[in-house]
Formats: C-alpha cells, sequence, structure tokens
C-alpha cells in the first residue's frame, strides 16, 4: 500500500471524539500508536493550535510519518518508543513537560504498512522470516519464541491470546517438527499449523494460521502486557476536560479498555457510606456506548477495519 493511500479506521468518528478536547491553542494530543500518522494528520489539520507527541515503537513508521506530518513540522514531535513509556516521554519534552495534554489516542494492534512488509513477518499468506516484531531494533522474534518455548507455554499462548481450540494439537506439531529443523519461515509455519487442525475444522473461518500469527505476534510485542501498564498510566496525565479514544481490534485487548474506563468512570464510594465521598467520584465519563463499530460502507472501503471496536472517555475531574 503507497503511504499517502493509508486510510485510518472511523477517522471521522476520531475526529469528532477528540476535536472538543482540541480546540484550545497549545492543547496537546498525544498519539500513542502513530503508525502511518493518518489519524494524526487528520487532527493537525481539523485543529490548527493543536501540538502533536506522536510516539510509536516501529522506526520506520517514525521515518514515514515524519514525511507525511512536514507540513506540520513546527507542531509535531515525534518519538521512537513504546507506548507505555507515555509519562517519562512527557516529562522529557522540552519545557519541562507540556502545558496540557487534552488527547490520547491508542490505535492498537499491527499496521497496514507493517502486514503489507513481507519481510516483517506478519502474514501468513506471503513467505517470509519469522519476526513480528513490531520494534526491529530490540527483543525476542517469532522464530525465538516458536523455536525455543516449550510445549505446554506454547500452547497457552496460542489458547489464550489466539483462542485457538487446537492450541495443543499445534504445540506438538510446532514441537515434532522445530526437531527436524529450525521454523524461521511464515510459510513453513503455516503449513505446520493446517497440518495440525482437522480436514473439516479447515474448510470454514478463513485461513487456519491466523490465530497463531495473531497469538505470536501478541507474544512477541508484549501487547497486552504493554496495554495494562500504559493506559492507566496515560490516563493520569489528562488535564480536566480532556479526551481518550482507543481503537482496540481483538477482543483482549477491548476487555483491557473497557475495564479500564469503566473503573475510572465508576462512583468508588465504598458501600454503607451514608454520602459519596468527593475523593471516590467518577474521573471521567463515558462518551461512547459500549463498543462502537464502523458501518458496512467503511468496512467495504477499508477490510481491515471489520473488526476496529471505539470506545472514548472525558476527564472531569482530577485525581485526588
Amino acid at each position: 500500500m503507497d503511504r499517502d493511500q493509508h486510510v485510518p479506521v472511523l477517522a471521522g468518528r476520531v475526529i469528532t471524539l477528540l476535536a472538543p478536547a482540541l480546540a484550545a491553542d497549545g492543547a496537546v494530543l498525544v498519539d500513542a500508536t502513530l503508525g502511518r500518522a493518518g489519524h494524526a494528520r487528520a487532527l493537525l489539520e481539523a485543529c490548527p493550535g493543536l501540538f502533536l507527541v506522536g510516539i510509536d515503537a516501529d522506526v520506520a513508521a517514525i521515518e514515514a510519518a515524519g514525511e507525511l506530518l512536514a507540513p506540520y513540522a513546527a507542531r509535531v514531535t515525534l518519538v521512537h518508543a513504546r507506548y507505555d513509556e507515555i509519562p517519562a516521554i512527557l516529562a522529557a519534552l522540552r519545557p519541562p513537560g507540556p502545558a496540557r495534554v487534552m488527547g490520547l489516542l491508542f490505535d492498537l494492534g499491527v499496521s497496514s504498512p507493517q502486514l503489507d512488509d513481507p519481510a516483517r513477518g506478519f502474514a501468513y499468506a506471503q513467505d517470509a522470516p519469522l519476526d513480528m516484531r513490531m520494534d526491529q531494533t530490540a527483543g525476542r522474534t517469532a522464530a525465538d519464541i516458536v523455536n525455543g518455548y516449550p510445549a505446554a507455554e506454547l500452547a497457552r499462548i496460542l489458547r489464550e491470546y489466539g483462542e485457538e481450540r487446537f492450541a495443543r494439537r499445534i504445540a506438538d506439531a510446532v514441537i515434532r517438527e522445530r526437531a527436524r529443523a529450525p521454523i524461521t519461515s511464515t510459510q513453513r509455519l503455516s503449513a505446520i499449523v493446517k497440518d495440525a487442525i482437522p480436514a473439516a475444522t479447515r474448510r470454514t473461518g478463513g485461513n487456519p494460521a491466523k490465530r497463531t500469527f495473531q497469538a505470536l505476534r501478541i507474544e512477541v510485542n508484549d501487547e497486552l502486557g504493554t496495554l495494562r501498564r500504559a493506559l492507566p498510566a496515560a490516563l493520569d496525565v489528562l488535564a480536566v476536560g480532556g479526551r481518550v479514544v482507543v481503537l482496540a481490534y481483538h477482543s483482549l485487548e477491548d476487555r483491557i479498555v473497557k475495564q479500564e474506563l469503566v473503573r475510572r468512570a465508576a462512583d468508588q464510594t465504598p458501600p454503607g457510606l451514608p454520602v459519596p465521598a468527593d475523593a471516590a467520584a467518577p474521573e471521567f465519563r463515558l462518551l461512547t456506548r459500549g463498543a462502537e463499530r464502523p458501518d458496512s460502507e467503511e468496512v467495504t472501503g477499508n477490510p481491515r477495519a471489520a473488526s476496529a471496536r471505539l470506545r472514548a472517555a472525558e476527564r472531569i475531574r482530577q485525581a485526588a
């Protein structure tokens, strides 16, 4: 996909939800998962007084975003980092810390350019080295996991992160095959998974390796752990009146987001107190009823939007 053709998911809804908090001059938006900057570019255009702090673990994404956002360079700071480092990143900005963080945007999961680059090893349909790292400067690869984890741990990952009901069969097949020769390519792993799944099951539900590749990608990049650490810390830096929008692409991510936003929007007064405690009053109010989904028109134009779930909230009270 050409960089300029990247289509951000639910872009109109993201702008509608975030723009009211970003209208004032000097408002800071933290785009925690910048990718190819589709949402960021639209928000910089819609909010002329906005300053953007764009974060991504992928060096290629930072480089591409720098080119795409060049017209707004005076209002943009790009940082190569994991998004669970947001408080430290903001503290290091000059002058010390940004004036007011009024917006947070998380567009989770793997980006289209990462999927479309065979060399990155995310896609099961094209042969490539088993990598799957979003940050190719550090960390273990999918090949390290496939060739190094014991069967029980491999099965747990496939079951929990891929929701794969044949997890143990696949894990056992991987152990047998890697004893013959290390598994280093996406197509070899895909073939192993396919052969391990009963033929009747393979006839429906798309590529049988999809769930295995999702599980490995989540493990390689510690996606759920990063989200669990990052979201509460990021919400803590949001100013009163500031808004957060999160786009999740599978149920495990969405559950973490839902639980944290619902917790922050709930009255924490202990049961039995005659009046609500001020310190326990909700810090946030939810801006969405449940998770919003893209409509059929958007999914037709951008099939990768099909699994998107959007949630949003606004800070209404500073933490005690």
